[in-house]
């Protein structure tokens, strides 16, 4: 089994990513999806966030308010960091069954966006970095996620540099032009994954 640690900026098109490598057959392992499946309604997850945060942050529904919890903790390195010791141990315990049953020859890519921040890197055998200009990344969270400017470069702000990402990458794929330049190039860096997964 080959584990791959797959990051990159907000914005910097990881998503698009790890889409295409699951589409040529690697085992994905997503962090983020992890972590709201974690703080469901019910869960022991949830009960410890609003213990935390108060039930403000609950929806009419009883689901987590995200919203209401982001403007919490991105305007606070402390409430994040109180944030992440809650859900991160719940987000690794549930990768790691996953990762268990994707069997012995496969490319497992765990999808994790803060990765560089939680020095993450040395738990991987490669770590593949989608990289794209801040230009670039405040472009597409304006114009395609609907976030204000200041709501954008405050969650850029809240991650790594560019520079820092970059440190830690084994493979990095540049993902600041057109769609239709990522495919050749994730293409190629599956090739790569593959074949090292092939060989032991």
């Amino acid at each position: 089994m080959l584990k791959v640690g797959l990051t990159g900026g907000i914005g910097a098109g990881k998503s698009e990513v790890s889409r295409l490598l699951v589409s040529y057959g690697a085992v994905l392992v997503d962090a983020d999806r992890i972590a709201r499946e974690v703080v469901e309604p019910g869960t022991p997850g949830l009960a410890s966030v609003v213990e935390e945060f108060g039930p403000g942050i609950l929806a009419a529904d009883g689901t987590l308010d995200r919203p209401a919890l982001g403007a919490i903790v991105f305007a606070d390195p402390e409430r994040l960091a109180a944030l992440n010791a809650l859900v991160h141990p719940l987000v690794g315990a549930r990768s790691a069954e996953l990762e268990r049953a994707a069997g012995p020859g496969a490319v497992v890519v765990h999808d994790v966006p803060l990765l560089t921040e939680n020095g993450l890197a040395p738990l991987y055998d490669l770590v593949v970095v989608v990289d794209a200009t801040p230009r670039t990344q405040l472009d597409r969270l304006v114009r395609l996620r609907g976030m204000t400017e200041s709501d954008a470069r405050a969650r850029m702000a809240a991650q790594a540099t560019r520079q820092e990402r970059l440190a830690v990458a084994d493979l990095v794929i540049d993902n600041d032009g057109p769609l239709e330049d990522l495919e050749p190039q994730v293409r190629k860096v599956w090739s790569e994954l593959a074949a090292r997964a092939a060989a032991g």
